[in-house]
């Protein structure tokens, strides 16, 4: 093909836009507007005769708005009709009636629901992990004492006295009947038949068998005595407490319908002089049944279970029965078994009492002090019997110390209490270094702890919180703890903290995950880390103290040099910092200002070389060398560059891209097209020649290895060929402010713009050639998608009055259409656009061009 010369289309920007810009429609004050509602105006009219004058109009009207879902209706509403249809007086009475009990009912929720905010984890949340983690294949055994039928039935008694003697022999008689065992239960077969005592219970409930339902409570009370199984505790622990809930709701439910009736309701927060004598008495014998229970175990559960019934009471009743039952666990002997009972009375003391806090603390102490029993000869001989292992044994403990430590640091009074706790816990786990056998339990406590101290500065200034970090001496364990702090700090740190305290520590924890990275380290991980330190590093502000705040990048990257996304991440950092300070001083930099920025620019220079990723260096040397052109750093900015450009010959064939291995070249042309976007207002160095950048870049192009079948390099040079054509303007489409870019340099110098034809003459030629080339391959598809936006970049920046570029562009449209590859309706709007540009004003030529392209059919 013969060489055709270049000549730039001379562009009026402002016009452009002008002319571009959507058409305004002037709206007056209540004009319709389409987030209005719809407004209908009715009007009356009717005629008014007046002594001695002619009739007249008068008119009026009303708006409303109209409701698109009432329309339907008609005016009537289907619930409306049947309430109008009742009787008044009726519904009144009914209406009153219902809505007293509905309100007593929304208040009783309301107080129990208020109790504990919705940052306190419930332990439905709980039950269905325990239930899944904590199993067995071993078979299970449930011995229930199911007592005679003596004197069952007998004709009903009219005396009090003889029923309550009646309820009363039944239950000696409960307790001291004939045993049933059931043996060899699987897994299933046991929580079925836990389920099915459940079902009982509220079946026998539901006849009024109050005893039987007792009896059932009692007997599956019991069953938490038994560590026969001693793996599937917990589980069991979950499934009679269920049964013990539910007892204990029915019971009270009971004994406030007692305390209702058509004239009364018990006011939201009841107080015992609300309460009618015969829903005492009611009260006042369930405890008394429950006192008279003889082992302790279900005596315990099952007066815990109605704790809540105190109420009814005594004002100070729950008060009073805490720390009485907290000193009943002491005479529990198993360990396992008594850490469950305080667990499940802390459930219930913080469902009816959470502002208690003096029970927690001691049933949370009491553990600590009975924990050295697991190592006595009961507890190793039982697990030499069963053959369970220490560290086996030791994870069963997890639920309940989750749960009442829990409870004990929900809004705990500041920080005195979570400290003691702390210190007691490393005073008992620091000798023989026991801590290491407890680690999920350590663990448990972190987390509640973190969970409820939203305020990091109160946090670490509790004296013994660091030295618990430090029990965790295994590394793994101890990264698990310092991401979970991570985790914490990231969600609910709201505001950025320049805090010498949280800085300091949360650095030692980003640190600990950091250094845990090594060459086994798999990226997903890497990832997670990354991002966690990314998070601490978005949060640190120092304000208007910029040296400060660069200071700090300064060390976090001697810090975390071993992870790139942190890198990248104090890069962007580090650039914004520079930008802020453009911001303050209004791109007016002093001499101060200026040295800081250059010592930012420096940072970026200095760490990008120490990043793996390719296209993470090319993408950071360009945004860097932009943010240094916009602080006035030319220097600087070329240096960034020329960085950049020595970098292109490196980029790989493939390159990994989410663990899968994809083609470079639409990532590196999405890059080059970024870079000439900047080339644009890049002024050109006085001593380097005219366009020394764009050379030195065009001669990497060339010089790099594509793909055969790849046509990437001619999109870069039609690329090149549109940033060219902006650099021949008289003035650029934009600018950086205080930066001279090549316009008001050479001014439209002769020299300028021949040296800028020259390359654009040299750059047409390689498209050229290359459409050449593609004839001969028989790609012919190809060589019509080219050619048609190679014509399109003619017809948007070339100038077509030149006769022989107008001649190419109209051989480069038949190319576009021969052997029928080009797509008609894409060739169709095209030539409209031609035929539609032609109108406009200096655009005449564009009518002759139109009718020298025709469109050829696929016939």
């Amino acid at each position: 093909m013969a060489v055709f010369p270049w000549h730039s289309r001379n562009r009026n920007y402002k016009a452009e836009f002008a002319s571009c810009r959507l058409e305004a429609v002037p709206l007056e004050f209540g004009d319709y507007h389409p987030l209005k509602p719809i407004t209908v105006t009715e009007s009356k009219t009717k005629k008014v005769s007046r002594k001695g004058s002619t009739s007249s109009t008068s008119s009026s009207s009303s708006s409303s708005v109209v409701d698109p879902l009432s329309s339907v209706l008609d005016g009537t509403d289907p619930l409306s009709m049947f309430a109008a249809s009742a009787d008044p007086a009726a519904l009144a009475a009914t209406t009153v009636i219902l809505l007293a009990m509905d309100n007593s009912r929304k208040k009783r929720d309301r107080d129990d629901n208020s109790i504990v905010g919705s940052d306190f984890e419930p332990w439905a949340s709980k039950r269905g992990e325990i239930l899944a983690r904590y199993t067995t294949t071993e078979k299970l055994s449930i011995n229930l004492f199911m007592g005679s039928e003596k004197g069952k039935a007998g004709t009903a008694v009219s005396a009090m006295s003889e029923k309550v003697r009646t309820r009363l022999e039944e239950l000696d008689d409960f307790e001291e009947g004939s045993q049933k065992e059931l043996l060899n239960l699987t897994q299933q077969d046991y929580v079925n038949r836990i389920e099915e005592l459940n079902q009982s219970l509220k079946d026998a409930w539901a006849s009024d068998q109050k005893v039987k339902a007792l009896k059932i409570v009692i007997q599956c009370s019991k069953l938490l005595s038994d560590t026969s199984v001693i793996q599937f505790y917990p589980s069991k622990f979950v499934l009679i407490t269920d049964i013990l809930d539910t007892f204990g709701k029915l019971v009270y439910e009971r004994i406030f319908s007692m305390c209702m009736d058509n004239r009364s309701v018990l006011p939201d927060h009841f107080s015992p002089e609300n309460v009618n004598d015969t829903a005492k008495e009611t009260c006042l014998n369930w405890f008394f049944k429950i006192a008279s229970i003889r082992e302790l175990i279900p005596r315990f559960y099952v007066e815990a279970s109605i704790l809540k019934c105190n109420k009814f009471l005594s004002k100070t009743g729950i008060s009073e029965c805490l720390p009485r039952l907290t000193c009943m666990v002491r005479g529990i002997g198993d360990p396992l078994v008594s850490v469950y009972a305080r667990a499940y009375l802390c459930r219930v003391g913080m469902e009816v009492a959470p502002h208690l806090k003096e029970s927690l603390n001691k049933n949370f102490f009491d553990f600590l002090l009975t924990f050295k029993q697991i190592h006595g000869d009961t507890v190793q001989n039982q697990l030499v019997l069963q053959g369970v292992e220490l560290p086996s044994y030791l994870p069963l403990y997890s639920p309940a110390m989750d749960w009442i430590f829990q409870c004990i640091s929900y809004h705990a009074p500041e920080k005195r209490e979570v400290n003691t706790v702390l210190a007691d816990v490393i005073k008992h786990m620091t000798p023989d270094r026991a801590f290491e056998d407890s680690y999920p339990q350590l663990q448990s406590i972190i987390k509640k702890v973190i969970a409820h101290f939203h305020d990091f500065s109160v946090l670490f200034s509790v004296e013994k919180f660091l030295p618990f970090l430090d029990m965790f001496q295994k590394e793994s364990v101890r990264v698990e703890v310092c991401k979970c702090i991570m985790e914490v700090f990231i969600k609910h740190q709201q505001e950025p903290t320049k805090d010498p305290v949280i800085l300091n520590a949360l650095l030692h924890v980003c640190k600990t995950m950091h250094d845990s990275v090594n060459a086994l380290t798999l990226e997903d991980e890497k990832r997670m880390l990354a991002y966690l330190i990314n998070g601490f590093i978005k949060m640190v502000s120092f304000g208007r103290d910029f040296e400060q705040q660069l200071s700090f990048y300064v060390e976090a990257r001697s810090m975390f040099c071993n992870l790139e996304p942190v890198l990248v991440q104090l890069i962007h950092s580090v650039n914004r910092l520079a930008m802020e300070t453009r911001k303050v001083m209004k791109g007016n930099h002093s001499r101060k200002t200026a040295a800081f920025v250059r010592a930012c620019v420096a940072y970026c220079f200095i760490t990008i070389p120490s990043l793996v990723g390719i296209f993470s260096r090319l993408n950071l040397y360009l945004h860097s060398g932009q943010v240094a052109l916009a602080n006035q750093c030319l220097s600087q900015a070329d240096a960034f560059f020329k960085a950049a450009i020595s970098l292109v010959p490196e980029v790989p064939k493939m390159i990994n891209i989410d663990g899968k291995m994809r083609p470079s070249e639409s990532f590196l042309l999405e890059f080059l097209c970024n870079f000439f976007s900047t080339l644009l207002i890049v002024p050109d160095h006085p001593e380097h020649g005219v366009l020394f950048l764009v050379r030195e870049l065009l001669n990497v192009i060339q010089d790099y290895t594509w793909e055969d079948n790849s046509d990437e390099k001619i999109r870069i040079y039609t690329c090149v060929l549109h940033l060219l054509s902006a650099m021949s303007q008289e003035t650029y489409l934009y600018h950086v402010d205080k930066v001279d870019s090549n316009d008001s340099l050479y001014g439209g110098d002769s020299k300028f713009l021949a040296e800028n034809n020259k390359l654009c003459e040299t750059v047409m030629a390689q498209i050229l050639e290359h459409l050449k080339t593609l004839a001969k391959d028989e790609a012919l598809k190809r060589q019509s998608s080219l050619g048609l936006s190679f014509f399109n970049s003619i017809l948007a920046h070339g100038d077509l009055r030149n006769n022989r570029l107008n001649q190419l562009s109209v051989n480069l449209w038949h190319l576009a259409q021969r052997h029928g590859c080009a797509d008609t309706r894409t060739m169709v709007k095209t030539l409209e656009y031609i035929k539609k540009r032609s109108k406009h004003p200096d655009m005449g030529h564009l009518t002759e061009l139109a009718l020298r392209l025709p469109l050829q059919t696929r016939t």
